[in-house]
């Protein structure tokens, strides 16, 4: 799958050092079987910390009711995560469902005060036209691994969320959310989803701020900033990723 060169801030060495663990999980010797349950001697410490983090945002959200949602789930490793944490944590929770929200083409809705990054164009992130389903077809495989299979307990939205979230939320009026993991990273569909979600957040709902206080990503913040002021929640940094923020609703 070719897929758009993303920005990094590895230094040439690095890059280089990560060439060399390529090329060593792809001359792997390890069939396919044992390589699925082995996949840690290949993990990085950073993708290690990845799912530490995504673990750390459930341990937040065990206590409250409410869905996962995630805006901007790209490749949608997170959106497999979660639904595989829901099935540790709490697997007869059938009402914790996992939603994710992606134009899977690229940025929609770019404004001003998007800043210039080389990777918020509009062909950023962009996958190949078959990805949706194959992203639909994985999660049902995890999904029909865990307890209470018969029961879909995820949903997979496509298109720009600056229509096509207020339309899900006037088709599931009874939606609340314990999780939404923001990773837009522009202004316009940010605040959009920002406005359209207040009301179904509850005391202890958690918002993951994906790119708070990102000077390279200004969008998201002010959106952030002219929906929920500096009031009526608390905001922390990521134990694990650092310059990921935390906000818990009071």
């Amino acid at each position: 799958m070719k897929t758009q060169k993303l920005e990094t801030k590895a230094s040439q060495a690095q890059l280089d050092h990560r060439e060399t663990l390529y090329k060593l999980f792809k001359d792997t010797p390890i069939p396919t079987d044992q390589l699925l349950m082995h996949l840690g001697l290949y993990m990085r410490s950073s993708a290690l910390a990845k799912i530490l983090f995504v673990n750390e945002l459930y341990e937040l959200i065990k206590d409250v009711p409410g869905s996962i949602m995630e805006f901007g789930c790209w490749l949608g490793q997170n959106i497999i995560l979660f639904e595989n944490l829901r099935a540790i944590n709490e697997p007869f929770n059938q009402n914790r469902r996992v939603i994710g929200f992606d134009t899977f083409g690229g940025y929609a809705s770019l404004s001003a005060v998007d800043g210039d990054s080389e990777v918020i164009t509009g062909e950023g992130y962009a996958l190949p036209a078959n990805y949706p389903d194959y992203l639909k077809e994985l999660i049902a495989y995890h999904e029909s691994n865990n307890i209470l299979s018969h029961i879909s307990k995820h949903q997979i939205v496509q298109g720009d969320v600056v229509k096509t979230f207020p339309q899900f939320l006037k088709d599931n009026p009874g939606e609340m959310v314990a999780l939404a993991y923001f990773d837009l990273a522009v202004y316009e569909p940010s605040k959009v989803c920002f406005q359209a979600i207040r009301e179904r957040l509850v005391p202890g709902s958690v918002l993951l701020m994906d790119e708070y206080n990102f000077k390279e990503y200004p969008g998201a913040t002010i959106a952030f900033r002219e929906v929920f002021g500096d009031t009526g929640y608390k905001i922390k940094k990521s134990r694990y990723m650092t310059d990921r923020a935390i906000v818990i609703i009071d």
